[in-house]
């Protein structure tokens, strides 16, 4: 279907279900009820879908062939026919015999939770790191599968999405076309990497801190990055609703300029192809002088998603001496006297501040925390520069630190009072 044929018509909808099977053995994981919940808003964050139900199935154990039991079958099926569903999104992964015996017994698309995630960031992604990543994973996740991929979303997209689609032909494509996709894709994305490192390591001669935003989906990075730096990046009550990293300076009450970061956020059960296509994208965490975890504090499923935030930098290798800031957000969404026993609870741990993003309480006293962290021992030492080493002089009276100069026979004597950080910079100016 052509964009003519779009605007002539009208964009499809596709009816769709979401199933969250709450299997026995891992419901001391997490809870049922907030697990359907993420998955719904999931279902919500992708065009062209109408949402008409969503249930919790229990489950003793998983059926290899088919995941639910016979009668559980039978009655799905049945009400999936009444309400005209075209789409059952399974929150959870799925075979792909299971995926093809339940499609060829309900007559519907099945899409798991890996898919459902891959076409949101198909859909999302913009810049050409991002674009290539994507496909990537999709294209990793397709090799594994041997079923037909759902073409709806594809012409929804016009043409971003990379689960299938008129630009994919299919997925019965032999293993071999795929590979050499991948093989293409990989040299394309390394060109690209290549040219991130380069502004990474030009960014390490800036005598500016890295403050990185990293949060769980939704937890309102986006508008704290908003509401800190007066940018207008998308954010929206949405999950995933900005996916490429943003940078933006901004100066502290102190004076001191920082670049803030906004990250991708973190989900829980993040695709393994996902993790390892944008381990690039989040490497920008690794570069951050001070981090900044943003909570949904008013969600009921806060500390699970807390959990699985830190459990991807630990696996990213973030540096334990990092300093981190824990940001209770959305507090404007708690009744009041449980917001006061939260900032008195926060008010007992350093490192934790309570603010809302969206109406500006917290921030003032944010800035001030971000001060602190980043207001690092100073230490006082002696450069020799050349007389011809001008470029070094000058960059170290624009970071404020000499404090006396005194000429000697082949050069200059500087006495200056840095902070680490600043001294790694100049030494990385001629690549000590």
């Amino acid at each position: 279907m052509s964009p003519s044929d779009l605007q002539e018509h009208g964009p499809q909808v596709t009816r769709a279900w979401v199933l969250h099977p709450d299997i026995a053995a891992d419901r001391a994981r997490r809870d049922a009820a907030p697990a359907l919940g993420e998955a719904v808003a999931l279902a919500a964050a992708l065009p062209g879908l109408e949402l008409v139900g969503s249930e919790i199935v229990p489950l003793p154990k998983v059926r290899p062939g088919w995941l639910f039991g016979s009668g559980k079958i039978e009655d799905l099926g049945s009400r999936l026919k009444t309400a005209e569903v075209g789409l059952v999104l399974i929150d959870g992964p799925v075979t792909p015999v299971q995926q093809r015996n339940l499609e060829r017994e309900w007559k519907v698309k099945i899409l798991d939770r890996t898919g459902l995630i891959l076409e949101i960031f198909a859909d999302r992604a913009r810049t050409r790191e991002g674009v290539l990543q994507v496909e990537l994973a999709a294209l990793s996740y397709q090799r594994t599968r041997l079923v037909r991929a759902w073409t709806h979303l594809e012409r929804q997209r016009g043409g971003l999405g990379f689960v299938g689609g008129p630009g994919e032909t299919q997925i019965e494509a032999d293993r071999r076309a795929i590979d050499e996709a991948i093989v293409r894709l990989k040299r394309q994305l390394s060109k690209v990497v290549k040219t991130r490192d380069l502004h990474r390591a030009a960014r390490r001669k800036v005598p500016f801190p890295v403050v990185a935003l990293v949060g769980y989906t939704n937890a309102g990075k986006s508008t704290l990055f908003n509401r800190l730096t007066g940018a207008e990046v998308l954010a929206k009550d949405m999950l995933f609703a900005t996916l490429d990293p943003t940078m933006r300076s901004i100066t502290l009450p102190s004076g001191l300029k920082v670049i803030l970061s906004d990250t991708v956020g973190f989900i829980s059960d993040l695709p393994t192809q996902l993790v390892a296509a944008f381990r690039a994208t989040l490497e920008e965490v690794l570069e951050a002088d001070l981090i900044l975890h943003v909570r949904d504090i008013a969600h009921p499923d806060t500390e699970s998603q807390a959990a699985d935030v830190r459990a991807i930098l630990t696996d990213l290798g973030v540096a334990e001496e990092t300093p981190q800031i824990e940001l209770w957000n959305k507090a404007d969404l708690i009744e009041p006297e449980r917001r006061e026993a939260l900032a008195a609870v926060a008010a007992r741990h350093e490192g934790v501040r309570t603010i809302s993003a969206w109406t500006g309480e917290g921030i003032e006293g944010l800035l001030q925390a971000i001060t602190a962290a980043l207001d690092e021992t100073r230490v006082r030492r002696e450069v020799n520069l050349g007389f011809s080493d001008g470029r070094r002089r000058a960059w170290l009276y624009a970071e404020g630190v000499v404090e006396a100069e005194c000429q000697g026979e082949d050069g200059v004597v500087l006495t200056v009072n840095w902070t680490a950080r600043q001294e790694q910079r100049f030494r990385a100016l001629t690549g000590e």
